[in-house]
C-alpha cells in the first residue's frame, strides 16, 4: 500500500484511540458518581437496595457496542416527571425484550425509584411527626409496588445473565471464524506472491469479515491489527489495473463522504451524549472503508477529523456545564442547611409557632428534593449535614409536643380563671380602664398553652362571649354619648346666637329674665365633644361678660319673679344629681363584678385589689358631689 494511505490509517487509529480513552475516562468517572450517589441515599429497606445492587453488578452486557458513557441523569430522573408506576412499566418492557435492558438506564431507574421511595417516606414521616409522633416510633408498612420492583429486577438479572452466556458462545464462535478468515487471508497473500490472486476472493474475505460482529473484547485489537496488516500486504502485492483502482477509489470516496456528512449532522445534534456515541460508530465505519485516490485522501480525512473535533468539543463542554450546575446545586443546598441550622428554637414556644415553622421546613425539604446532584466529592457530606439538621428539628418538635401534653391540665386552670375575670368585667362602664384590662386578659389567653380538645371549644366560647358583650355595650354607650354631646353643642351654639342679639346698654326686665333663663339653660346642658369644649366656653364667656353685672345685681328681683328656691336652683342641682347618680351606678357595677368572682379567684389577685381601690375613689367623689348638693339646698333655703 502507498505511504499516504498508511499515514491516513495511522492517523485514524490515533484519533480513534484518543476518543476511546476519553470515553473510558468519562465512563469511569460517571460509574464512580453513580456508585457514590447510590450509596448516599437512604432506602426504606437496605436489604432490597443491596439485592438490586447485586443484580446490576453481576448482570453482563448484552451487546458489546453498548457504551458506558451514559449517565443517570440522561436516561431517567425523578425531576423529569418519573413515577414509580412508569419505572415498573419500563422494567416490564425490559423483561419482554431483554436486549433493551442497558446498564445505565437500569442504574437510572434504580436511582429514580428509591429517590421517589425516599421522598414519599419523608412525607409520611413528616406527617406522622406533625401528628404528634416521633421519627423513632415510625414503622413503614409493606409496599407491594416495591416488591414488584424487586421481582422485575431479579428477572432482568437472570435474563441478562442468560443472554450474556448466549452472547459469550456467539463471541467465541465469531472469534474462531475470524481467525479462520485470517488464515484464508494469509493464504491468499501467499498465492498472490506466487501466481496472483483473484480480486473477487479478496472481496469475499473482506465481506465475511464485516459480517462477523461481536468477538471477545480482549481479542479485538489483536485481530484488527492482523487484518490491517494482511489488507495492506494484499494491496501492496496485488497489481490491479488503473480502471479497477479508480472504480474502487470512487466507491470508497462516496462512502467516506456520506460518513463525513453524517458526522457534520451530528455536530448539530442537541443530544450531545448520543452524538458522541454515534461518532464512535462512524469512526469504525470510516476505518473499515477502503482507500480513496491519493489527491483526495488528505481532504476527506481532514473533513472527517474536523467534524469529529467539533463533536468531541461539544461533548467536553457538556460535561463542564454539568459540573457547573452541580456547583450551583451545592450552593443551593448549603443555603438550605444554613436555614435549617439557623432555626431559633427558643422562640418556638406555642403550637402555632411550631406548626408555622414545620410548614417552612417541609417546604425546604421539597426544594431539596427538586435540586439535582452536587459534585461527587461533596454530595454525601452535604446530605449528611442536611439530614442532621432535619432530624434535630423534628426531635425538638417531638419533645415540645410531649411536654405540652403534660402542661394541658395547668392551662385548663389558667384559662378557666381568665373566663371568670372576663365575665366579672363585662358589665363595667369604666370603658377605658376595663378595655385595657380585657386586652390584657386576651393577651394572657394567647400566651397560655392549649388545653385538651374536649374543653377547648367550650372555654373559648365562654371567654369570647364575655369579651364581645363588653365591647358591644361600650360601642352602644360610645355612640349614644357622641350623639348627646353633638346635640348639646348644637343647643349651646343656638344660645350663643340668641345672647349675641341683646344690647347690654338697652335691656328691659323681660330681656334680663330671658338672658338669665338662657344662662341657666346653658349651665344645665351636659358635655360637648372634647375638641370643642374650650372654644365654646371661651365664646360663652366673651358674650356674657358685658351682661354679667346686670344679671348679678338684679338677682333678688329675679328670684322673686321666678318663684320658689327649688325652681331657682333646679338646673345646677339637677346637674350635680346626675353626676352623683352616675357615680353610684359605677360603684354598683364594680361591686356586682366582685360578687361574680369566686373565693379562689379573689385570693391574692391584684386585679381584684385594683377594682376595690377604684370603688373607694368613686365613693369619695360621690360624697363630694353630695356635699355640693347640700350646700345648694342650704343656699336656696336662706334666700
Amino acid at each position: 500500500m502507498e505511504e499516504e494511505q498508511k499515514k491516513e490509517m495511522a492517523e485514524e487509529v490515533n484519533l480513534q484511540e484518543q476518543a476511546t480513552a476519553e470515553v473510558q475516562a468519562e465512563n469511569r468517572e460517571e460509574e464512580i458518581q453513580v456508585q457514590e450517589e447510590s450509596s448516599s441515599q437512604e432506602t426504606p429497606d437496605q436489604e432490597v437496595a443491596e439485592n438490586d445492587k447485586a443484580v446490576e453488578e453481576s448482570a453482563p452486557e448484552v451487546v458489546q457496542e453498548e457504551t458506558e458513557t451514559e449517565t443517570v441523569a440522561e436516561d431517567a430522573s425523578p425531576e423529569t416527571g418519573l413515577t414509580r408506576e412508569k419505572i415498573i412499566a419500563r422494567l416490564q418492557e425490559m423483561v419482554g425484550d431483554i436486549t433493551i435492558a442497558r446498564r445505565p438506564e437500569l442504574e437510572s431507574l434504580k436511582q429514580g425509584f428509591y429517590k421517589l421511595q425516599r421522598a414519599a417516606q419523608d412525607e409520611r414521616i413528616a406527617a406522622f411527626v406533625a401528628g404528634g409522633g416521633t421519627t423513632e416510633d415510625y414503622k413503614p408498612e409493606p409496599d407491594p409496588v416495591e416488591e414488584q420492583y424487586r421481582k422485575l429486577m431479579n428477572i432482568i438479572k437472570e435474563k441478562k445473565a442468560a443472554a450474556q452466556e448466549a452472547l459469550d458462545v456467539v463471541k467465541k464462535e465469531n472469534l474462531k471464524k475470524k481467525r479462520e478468515l485470517l488464515e484464508r487471508f494469509k493464504a491468499l497473500i501467499e498465492k498472490a506472491n506466487t501466481e496472483g490472486a483473484p480480486y473477487s476472493e479478496y472481496k469475499a474475505i473482506v465481506q465475511e469479515w464485516k459480517e462477523i460482529k461481536e468477538i471477545p473484547a480482549e481479542n479485538a485489537n489483536e485481530l484488527w491489527k492482523a487484518y490491517q496488516q494482511y489488507n495492506e500486504q494484499f494491496y501492496d502485492i496485488q497489481k490491479l489495473n488503473n480502471e479497477f483502482r479508480e472504480y474502487d477509489f470512487r466507491k470508497n470516496m462516496e462512502a467516506k463522504t456520506a460518513i463525513c456528512e453524517e458526522a457534520e449532522r451530528l455536530a448539530e445534534d442537541p443530544d450531545v451524549v448520543s452524538a458522541f456515541r454515534k461518532l464512535q460508530k462512524l469512526h469504525q465505519d470510516f476505518r473499515e472503508t477502503g482507500p480513496v485516490s491519493r489527491d483526495c485522501r488528505e481532504e476527506i480525512w481532514n473533513r472527517f477529523k474536523a467534524a469529529s473535533t467539533a463533536i468531541n468539543r461539544r461533548h467536553q463542554q457538556h460535561f463542564e456545564e454539568l459540573k457547573k450546575h452541580e456547583q450551583e446545586h451545592m450552593d443551593q443546598k448549603i443555603v438550605i442547611c444554613e436555614l435549617l441550622e439557623g432555626i431559633e428554637y427558643d422562640k418556638l414556644t406555642t403550637f402555632q409557632s411550631w406548626n408555622y415553622k414545620t410548614q417552612e421546613v417541609l417546604a425546604l425539604q421539597k426544594k431539596w428534593r427538586d435540586i439535582g446532584y452536587a459534585p461527587i466529592r461533596h454530595n454525601q457530606k452535604i446530605f449528611e449535614r442536611y439530614r442532621a439538621a432535619c432530624d434535630e428539628f423534628f426531635r425538638r418538635k417531638g419533645e415540645f409536643f410531649k411536654e405540652a401534653k403534660n402542661s394541658m391540665g395547668d392551662n385548663l386552670v389558667r384559662k378557666t380563671a381568665l373566663c371568670e375575670k372576663a365575665e366579672a368585667l363585662k358589665e363595667s362602664t369604666d370603658w377605658k380602664a376595663t378595655s385595657a384590662a380585657i386586652a390584657d386578659l386576651q393577651k394572657e389567653w394567647r400566651e397560655t398553652g392549649p388545653v385538651q380538645k374536649k374543653y377547648s371549644t367550650q372555654l373559648w366560647k365562654r371567654f369570647s362571649e364575655a369579651c364581645d358583650y363588653f365591647y358591644e355595650q361600650r360601642e352602644k354607650n360610645t355612640s349614644s354619648k357622641k350623639r348627646e354631646e353633638n346635640a348639646n353643642l348644637a343647643r349651646k351654639r343656638e344660645i350663643l346666637s340668641q345672647l349675641k342679639g341683646y344690647d347690654p346698654s338697652n335691656l328691659s326686665d323681660d330681656d334680663i329674665n330671658a338672658i338669665r333663663e338662657l344662662v341657666d339653660e346653658w349651665n344645665g346642658i351636659g358635655y360637648v365633644p372634647f375638641k370643642f369644649k374650650d372654644k365654646i366656653s371661651a365664646q360663652f364667656k366673651e358674650v356674657t361678660e358685658p351682661l354679667s353685672g346686670l344679671i348679678r345685681l338684679d338677682r333678688p328681683r329675679r328670684l322673686q319673679g321666678r318663684g320658689s328656691s327649688a325652681q331657682v336652683s333646679s338646673s345646677p342641682r339637677e346637674k350635680l344629681m346626675r353626676q352623683y347618680e352616675l357615680k353610684r351606678s359605677e360603684i354598683q357595677t364594680y361591686e356586682n363584678n366582685l360578687g361574680f368572682m369566686n373565693a379562689s379567684s379573689k385570693s391574692g389577685n391584684g386585679f381584684v385589689d385594683a377594682i376595690k381601690a377604684k370603688i373607694e375613689v368613686l365613693k369619695q367623689e360621690a360624697e363630694k358631689i353630695l356635699a355640693q348638693i347640700k350646700a345648694l339646698d342650704v343656699e336656696d333655703s336662706e334666700n
